[in-house]
């Protein structure tokens, strides 16, 4: 039995992965993931064997990490961003737990990385400097009426909203109903901040209005964070006040 690891290799570039991630990489005989993560790290991966699959294909990809693991290699599984945000931690650790303890590979535990959302707050300026929601609007295993209803609760709240997901070329019309959700809370006017490819060389930002915002090029690759009724935008810069007094 070997080691299994998950690590979360930050938003895209290197700079942005942690020390204690990246010596889990370099450390590990056998690197699993998602065939575009593995991309942003390939040149860490000298002499590694590597388990690189499409969308879609997580399980199969976790169970061969797992078996690779009790076959003696010392196993990493990386996600992008932070592995326990919507990465591969949840699904490694239940594979691990259907195990008998006695077959069960060294659970390395999960090395945090930089979310997504982190780095495109980051770019916009300082958006989430008050409680906010963290909302996915892909609908492949959560109903997309539950999903409709969480962003509902959180703009009653007030919440500053981040999607995920945001778009795709099959879910074209989710967001815009997510729109209209808002619309009923919120004002037109309310700062809305997209990122895309955030800390990679071809990061795009833009802020717009929850009016607009829609009409915005956005896909898998964006981060959308959309502001609360303190939310405000000057020189460039998206800024939800913490409410120190100055």
């Amino acid at each position: 039995m070997a080691k299994l690891t998950v690590v979360g290799i930050g938003p895209g570039a290197l700079m942005d992965m942690t020390p204690r991630a990246r010596e889990a990489i370099e450390r590990a005989d056998c690197i699993a993931g998602y065939t575009t993560y593995i991309k942003l790290i390939e040149t860490l991966l000298a002499d590694k064997e590597v388990i690189g699959t499409g969308m879609m294909q997580e399980i199969d990809r976790c169970r061969m990490a797992v078996e690779k693991a009790k076959e003696g290699a010392e196993t990493v599984v990386v996600s992008s961003g932070d592995a326990g945000v919507y990465g591969m931690a949840g699904l490694i650790l239940e594979l691990l737990l259907q195990e008998p303890e006695e077959c069960r590979p060294v659970y390395g535990g999960t090395i945090p990385g930089v979310s997504a959302v982190n780095a495109a707050a980051a770019a916009l300026g300082a958006p989430l400097m008050h409680d906010f929601a963290v909302i996915s609007l892909s609908d492949l295993m959560t109903p997309w009426e539950l999903i409709k209803k969480r962003a509902d609760m959180a703009a009653q709240g007030d919440f500053v909203i981040a999607l995920y997901n945001p778009k795709s070329k099959k879910r074209v019309t989710h967001i815009e109903e997510i729109r209209e959700i808002l619309l009923k809370y919120k004002s037109p006017d309310t700062p809305v901040g997209i990122v895309s490819a955030a800390t990679r060389p071809d990061e795009v930002k833009v802020i717009s209005t929850l009016r607009d915002f829609t009409g915005e090029d956005i896909d898998m690759f964006s981060l959308v964070i959309i502001g609360s009724s303190k939310t405000y935008v000057k020189d460039g810069y998206m800024l939800t006040p913490r409410g120190y007094a100055l």
